[in-house]
C-alpha cells in the first residue's frame, strides 16, 4: 500500500488551521467555495443543545472539539491490527483504505474501470471528473442542518466515490475500510451513485487501531439511486470505545429503484446518527436492517426518517439493540407520507434485549401521514434476558456466557435473516458474538 498525498499534518480544528488545511488542498474552485461557506456556517452556529427534539436525550458536555486534530492528509500504511471481517474471504470488485482520513490505498478491477465504473478518492475525482461529482456532491445533504454537518461539509477528508454507469451491474461487492489511529480524527464522505438500471454491493467498514482508542468521527453518506438501480448498502461500525461519532446519512431511491442497507453499530462511546431515506419515485423500495450492541457507558443514538413522497412506495425499518452494563440507546423513528403517496406500504420496528439492570433503550416511532389510501405500522419492545431460558441451557452443560451468547445471537436472527450476503451474516455474527460477556 503506498500513500496517496502529501500535505500539513497535525493541525487544530481553529480558523487559522482551516484555513492552512484548504490551502493544502488540490481541488477545484467550487469545492474550495463549498468548503469555505460550510466553515462559516459552522462558525456562526452554536452546537446542539437538549432543546432540540434530535438531541433532547444526548449529552455533550464531555465533548471537545479542540482535543482532536484536523485529518492526516499525509498517508499511512493500514496497520496490520485493523480488522477486514467484512471483506473476509470475499472476491472484491474494489478496494479503498484510508487511515485517520488519509487514502493510503485504492484497487479498481481493470474491466470495470472499461465500463465507465469510478471508484476512489472523491477529492481526486472531483478533480479528474468535476462536473460528475459537483452534480451528486452534497446534492442530498444541507450543511446547515446543524454544526457537525456544516464541520463535515467544510472539512471532509478521505471520502471515496463509487459511480456506477446505466445498465453495469456488478456481481462482486466493493470494499471501504476507514481505520482510525488513537486520537485521531476522521471526516470521511462516501458518495454512491448507481445510474438507470445498475446493480451494486458496497461493504464498508470502520474501526480504531486499539479497542478503546479515543478519536473523533464527523462522517457522511450520500446514497443516489436512478430509476431501476439496486444497491446492497453494508455498514458495520466498531470504532474505539472512547471515540465520538457523529453521521449524516441519506439516501434518495427513485422510480423502481431498491436499497438493502444493513448497520451494524457496536463501537464508540457516543454516537449521533441521523438516518433519511426519501422514495421520490414511483414503485421505489427500501428495507433497512439495523443491529446495536452496547456496553460499559456507551450511547448509541439514531434518528431515522422514511420518507414517502410518490406512490405505490415501500420501506421496512427493523433496528434491535442488546445492551450490556450501563450503556444506552435511543433509537427515534418516523415515517413521513406526502399527500401525493398514496399506497405507500411503511413500517418500522425497535426491539431491545436489556443484558443488565442498568442499561437503558429508549424507542420512541412515529407517524406524520398526509395521504389516503396507505398502510404504515409501527412499533417497539424491550425485555429482559429470560432467566428461565439460561436455566435451560445451563442444565445442558452450557455455560452461562455460552448461554446468553445463544439467546443473543437468537434475538439478532431476524435481522440475519433479511441479509442476503452468507459472507456478511458470518460477519456481523462473529462480531457481535466477540462483545457478549457474561450477564451479571
Amino acid at each position: 500500500m503506498t500513500a496517496t498525498s502529501t500535505a500539513i499534518d497535525s493541525i487544530s480544528f481553529t480558523d487559522s488551521g482551516i484555513h492552512s488545511y484548504f490551502a493544502g488542498l488540490d481541488e477545484p474552485d467550487w469545492l474550495l467555495a463549498l468548503r469555505k461557506s460550510a466553515w462559516q456556517q459552522f462558525q456562526e452556529m452554536k452546537w446542539p443543545t437538549r432543546e432540540q427534539e434530535e438531541w433532547m436525550r444526548s449529552d455533550l458536555r464531555g465533548f471537545k472539539l479542540e482535543r482532536y486534530p484536523l485529518p492526516k492528509t499525509r498517508g499511512e500504511l493500514i496497520s496490520e491490527s485493523i480488522p477486514h471481517s467484512l471483506s473476509q474471504g470475499v472476491s472484491l470488485s474494489g478496494k479503498f483504505e484510508t487511515l485517520d482520513g488519509s487514502v493510503v490505498h485504492e484497487h479498481l478491477a481493470d474491466g470495470l474501470a472499461r465500463q465507465g465504473v469510478i471508484f476512489g478518492d472523491l477529492s481526486r475525482i472531483a478533480g479528474t471528473q468535476s462536473e460528475l461529482v459537483k452534480e451528486f456532491l452534497f446534492s442530498t445533504l444541507e450543511p446547515d442542518q446543524d454544526r457537525f454537518a456544516a464541520l463535515h461539509a467544510a472539512c471532509w477528508s478521505g471520502g471515496q466515490l463509487l459511480y456506477v454507469p446505466r445498465g453495469v451491474c456488478v456481481s462482486e461487492p466493493f470494499y471501504v475500510n476507514s481505520a482510525m489511529s488513537s486520537g485521531g480524527s476522521d471526516l470521511g464522505h462516501t458518495l454512491i451513485v448507481l445510474e438507470e438500471g445498475a446493480q451494486a454491493t458496497l461493504l464498508y467498514e470502520s474501526s480504531s487501531t486499539e479497542p478503546t482508542a479515543a478519536g473523533l468521527h464527523v462522517g457522511a453518506l450520500e446514497i443516489v439511486l436512478k430509476p431501476g438501480a439496486h444497491l446492497r448498502y453494508v455498514n458495520l461500525q466498531d470504532w474505539g470505545k472512547s471515540t465520538w461519532h457523529f453521521a449524516h446519512q441519506r439516501a434518495v431511491v427513485d422510480r423502481d429503484a431498491s436499497l438493502q442497507w444493513t448497520i451494524a453499530a457496536l463501537g464508540s462511546r457516543f454516537a449521533q446518527v441521523s438516518q433519511r431515506v426519501s422514495l421520490v419515485g414511483t414503485g421505489a423500495t427500501c428495507q433497512v436492517n439495523g443491529v446495536m450492541f452496547t456496553q460499559g457507558k456507551q450511547q448509541l443514538t439514531y434518528n431515522t426518517l422514511q420518507h414517502h413522497e410518490a406512490p405505490h412506495c415501500r420501506s421496512d425499518f427493523l433496528y434491535k439493540a442488546a445492551l450490556q452494563d450501563e450503556s444506552r440507546t435511543v433509537w427515534r423513528g418516523m415515517i413521513k407520507v406526502d399527500p401525493k403517496a398514496f399506497k405507500t406500504d411503511g413500517y418500522q420496528r425497535n426491539d431491545n434485549l436489556l443484558l443488565s439492570q442498568q442499561s437503558r433503550a429508549d424507542s420512541i416511532p412515529g407517524l406524520e401521514i398526509l395521504a389516503d389510501d396507505v398502510r404504515c405500522t409501527h412499533g417497539s419492545t424491550s425485555g429482559k434476558v429470560d432467566d428461565e431460558q439460561i436455566f435451560y441451557a445451563r442444565s445442558r452443560g452450557f455455560t452461562r456466557k455460552e448461554a446468553i451468547r445463544m439467546i443473543v445471537a437468537g434475538f439478532f436472527q431476524q435481522i440475519f435473516d433479511r441479509i442476503t450476503l452468507e459472507s456478511v451474516r458470518v460477519a456481523l455474527g462473529d462480531s457481535i458474538a466477540r462483545q457478549v460477556r457474561e450477564y451479571q
